[in-house]
């Protein structure tokens, strides 16, 4: 590439990352803002008081055990070189490569094609990956993804994502809790007032969490590709990805929908309405950013890690005789 092409590119990287990082920063603000007004809306000042408090109290609790949370949801068990030797040097190579603390590697035995990072920064992160994932995807494909989970960290998604849930669950439970126990007398609101509010703040909660894992989707898309080095090849998983979750349920995901902003590909197999809603950009426009970006780059073809087939599991034991028994 042109050395002037390449500092244009890389320019309009770091405007875009500005631009992204002040978006987020603006719709955190909204979301906290938004439980601010439900708690004044059912409560008044001291209504208002008491939710900003409830956030406060739950955020902390998310910050410190959002990953437990997240890994035991989905039954993830922890793995080593011994147990997925493959697996986890891509990994540390990876972190390596990405300038990050070696994070620790789950395995999730569930046929779904999936993976997720969690951890409130990057000295206290993890990456897990479904053995679905690890039986359709090439090497350099699960490269891509796993380098785009360490993005996730790196980024510190991991802990944007888990605040921004956890307000908007927040939120939803608050506003359910006023119009079932609002105040009583002159201090009650108006019926209709309860009941617009019970609706329309975990709608709006809903949308905000959503354009906020939007905009860290790209994110993590760009700089993952960028520490594998093959855009494509991350483009390729995620097409492959998506296919398998369109025809492969994912119960534990269905149990915790909570949990479904944290995958690299939206989880849940909601139809018609419910995919205005997805908290994932579209993966079509993803990969059509991958491929803008790999030509940005002049990407080769492969990248230094090896190309294989997707049958077999070349990931090590674990899938077949490791921690599944």
């Amino acid at each position: 590439m042109h050395p002037r092409r390449m500092v244009s590119s890389a320019n309009a990287y770091e405007v875009e990352t500005l631009m992204n990082t002040v978006k987020t920063a603006m719709l955190l603000a909204a979301l906290t803002a938004l439980f601010g007004v439900v708690g004044y809306m059912l409560g008044g000042a001291t209504g208002m008081m008491i939710a900003l408090g409830l956030g406060v109290v739950t955020n902390l609790f998310a910050y410190w055990n959002s990953d437990r949370l997240a890994l035991a949801a989905h039954h993830a068990v922890e793995v080593d070189e011994r147990t997925a030797p493959e697996l986890v040097g891509m990994v540390r190579d990876l972190s390596h490569r990405a300038g990050l603390p070696m994070p620790r590697v789950y395995l999730i035995n569930n046929p779904q094609p999936n993976a997720f990072a969690t951890g409130r920064n990057p000295e206290n992160a993890a990456v897990a990956a479904t053995t679905g994932i690890l039986h359709m995807l090439t090497y350099d494909e699960l490269a891509g993804v796993m380098a785009h989970e360490l993005a996730h960290i790196k980024n510190r998604d991991t802990l944007i994502m888990t605040v921004s849930a956890t307000i908007a669950g927040a939120i939803t439970t608050l506003a359910q809790f006023g119009f079932l126990f609002g105040g009583r007398g002159d201090d009650r609101p108006s019926p209709v007032a309860m009941l617009l509010t019970a609706i329309v703040a975990p709608l709006a909660a809903m949308i905000i969490q959503m354009a906020i894992s939007r905009s860290r989707e790209y994110d993590a898309d760009r700089m993952g590709a960028e520490i594998c080095g093959q855009p494509m090849a991350l483009a390729s998983a995620l097409a492959k990805i998506a296919g398998g979750v369109a025809h492969i349920p994912n119960g534990d995901a269905e149990r915790h929908p909570a949990t479904a902003s944290l995958f690299i590909i939206n989880p849940l197999s909601g139809h018609g309405m419910d995919n205005l809603f997805s908290t994932h950009p579209a993966t079509e426009n993803r990969i059509a950013a991958l491929q803008s970006l790999a030509q940005q780059m002049g990407a080769p073809a492969r990248s230094g890690f090896a190309s294989r087939p997707a049958s077999g599991s070349p990931w090590g034991t674990a899938p077949r005789r490791g921690p599944w028994g």
